[in-house]
C-alpha cells in the first residue's frame, strides 16, 4: 500500500498542471508556476525523476556551455541561451509530478479548451485585420502577412504553433483514447483550433501539422490517407482568396513573402557551420555576426526579413553551438520517437489513454522536426515548454507505476 501523499506533493502536481496549461495564455505565469511548482518538488521530498532522454539532453546544455565559454564574450552574447535552460525544468517537473494519467489526459483537455479560447480571439483579430485594411486602402494579402494574427502571444509564428500543439493531441485524444460522453466538445474545440491554424497563415505550421495529421490518421485509419489529397485540394478552392495566395507562395512568392530572405540565412549559417564547425561561433553568436557571413552584394539588396537567426533549428544550432551540440539534440529527437514506438508495441489492442499520449507525441515531434527546417522553432520558450510538456507526458504513458486514467 502507498503512503499518503503530502500537502507538498499535491501542491507540486497542481503547480506543475498550472504551469503546464497556462503557457497558451502567458508565458510569465506559466515560468512563475514552474518555478513554484520546482520548489515544491524539492520541499516534498518526492524523487526527482527525469526520462532516459535525460543523456543527450546534458551533453547539449554541456555543448552550449562549452560553446559560450570558448565563444569571445559570453557574458554579452550567449547567457539568454543558458537562461532558457529553466525551462526545460518543465520536463522534470511534469515526469515527476503527473504521476496520474487521468490527470494528464485532462491536462490536454485543458490544452483544448484553452486552444479554442485563443482560437476565438484569433477569429477576431483576424476580422479586425481584415477592416483595418479595408480601411488604408492596402491589399489585405500585402498588409497581413507582416502582422497576422497572435492570439495571447506576441508573434503569429508562436501562436499558430501552440494552436498546432493543441490540435494535435486533441486528435490525438479523439482517435486513440476510450470514447467519452463530451467527446463533442472536444471535436469543437479541434475545429476552432484548426481554423485559427489556417488563418495563422505560418506555411511552416501548415506543413508540419499536414505531417502530424498524416501520420495519426495512418495509424488510426489507414485508408483515409488516400482521402487526404482530396480534402487538401477541397480545402483550397473553397478557402479565401488569401489563404489561397499564402498556399500558391510557397512554390510562387511574391514581394512580401519570406522564401528569400530564408534561403540567405540558411547560406549564412552553412557558412557559419563550415568556419567553426566544432564549437560554432557562440550560443545567440548569429544575430551579431549575420553580415560577416552574407556577401555584400546580398546583404545590400536583402529583401525585407529578421537577419538575426538561421529560420532552421538545425543550422541554428550548428551555427552557434556548433556539430557535435547539434548531434545531440538530434540524437535527443530521434530517440523520442524510437522510444515511444517501442512503448506503442507493447500495448494491448484498442483505444487507452496511453496509446492516445504516445501517438500522440511521436506526432508532435515529427511536427516540431518538420518545422524545424523553415524556423527556429525550439528557440522559443513558449514552444519549447508545450513540446516538452507533451513528450514527458508521452514518457509517462511508458511508466508502469503511473496511475491509470
Amino acid at each position: 500500500m502507498n503512503p499518503p501523499e503530502s500537502a507538498l506533493s499535491r501542491a507540486a502536481r497542481w503547480l506543475t498542471f498550472g504551469s503546464a496549461a497556462s503557457i497558451m495564455f502567458s508565458i510569465a505565469a506559466s515560468q512563475t508556476l514552474l518555478a513554484l511548482a520546482f520548489a515544491a518538488l524539492l520541499l516534498s521530498g518526492d524523487k526527482l525523476r527525469l526520462p532516459r532522454i535525460k543523456w543527450p539532453l546534458a551533453v547539449f546544455m554541456l555543448g552550449t556551455l562549452v560553446s559560450l565559454a570558448f565563444s569571445g564574450d559570453p557574458i554579452a552574447n550567449g547567457l539568454p541561451q543558458v537562461r532558457k535552460f529553466y525551462v526545460f525544468l518543465e520536463l522534470l517537473v511534469v515526469f515527476s509530478c503527473l504521476r496520474n494519467l487521468k490527470v494528464v489526459r485532462w491536462l490536454f483537455l485543458t490544452w483544448a479548451g484553452f486552444g479554442a479560447i485563443t482560437a476565438l480571439r484569433g477569429c477576431v483579430q483576424f476580422a479586425d485585420k481584415v477592416q483595418e485594411a479595408h480601411r488604408l486602402g492596402k491589399s489585405f494579402y500585402d498588409y497581413y502577412v507582416v502582422q497576422r494574427i497572435t492570439g495571447f502571444t506576441s508573434h503569429w509564428n508562436t501562436y499558430s504553433a501552440e494552436e498546432m500543439f493543441a490540435l494535435i493531441m486533441v486528435a490525438a485524444l479523439l482517435m486513440y483514447a476510450p470514447r467519452a460522453r463530451r467527446n463533442w466538445i472536444w471535436a469543437l474545440c479541434g475545429i476552432l483550433i484548426a481554423a485559427a491554424v489556417v488563418l495563422g497563415e505560418t506555411r511552416g505550421i501548415w506543413i508540419a501539422t499536414g505531417a502530424a495529421a498524416v501520420y495519426l490518421v495512418f495509424f488510426w485509419r489507414p485508408w483515409l490517407c488516400a482521402l487526404i489529397p482530396v480534402a487538401v485540394l477541397i480545402g483550397y478552392f473553397v478557402s479565401p482568396a488569401p489563404v489561397q495566395e499564402r498556399l500558391t507562395s510557397i512554390v510562387h512568392p511574391n514581394s512580401v513573402d519570406s522564401n528569400q530572405f530564408r534561403t540567405i540565412a540558411w547560406s549564412a549559417g552553412i557558412a557559419m557551420i563550415e568556419k567553426h564547425p566544432l564549437l560554432g561561433i557562440g550560443p545567440d553568436g548569429p544575430k551579431f555576426h549575420f553580415k560577416e557571413y552574407v556577401p555584400p552584394d546580398v546583404w545590400a539588396t536583402r529583401p525585407p526579413g529578421f537577419y538575426e537567426h538561421m529560420h532552421n533549428v538545425y543550422l541554428q544550432w550548428g551555427a552557434d553551438r556548433g556539430i557535435p551540440t547539434l548531434l545531440a539534440m538530434l540524437w535527443m529527437l530521434i530517440q523520442m520517437p524510437i522510444d515511444f514506438w517501442r512503448g506503442l508495441r507493447k500495448l494491448p489492442p484498442g483505444p487507452s489513454v496511453r496509446r492516445f499520449l504516445l501517438h500522440g507525441a511521436v506526432a508532435v515531434v515529427l511536427a516540431v522536426m518538420v518545422e524545424g527546417f523553415v524556423e527556429y522553432n525550439l528557440g522559443d520558450s513558449e514552444v519549447l515548454t508545450m513540446f516538452l510538456v507533451a513528450t514527458a507526458c508521452g514518457y509517462l504513458a511508458l511508466e508502469k507505476d503511473v496511475a491509470d486514467a
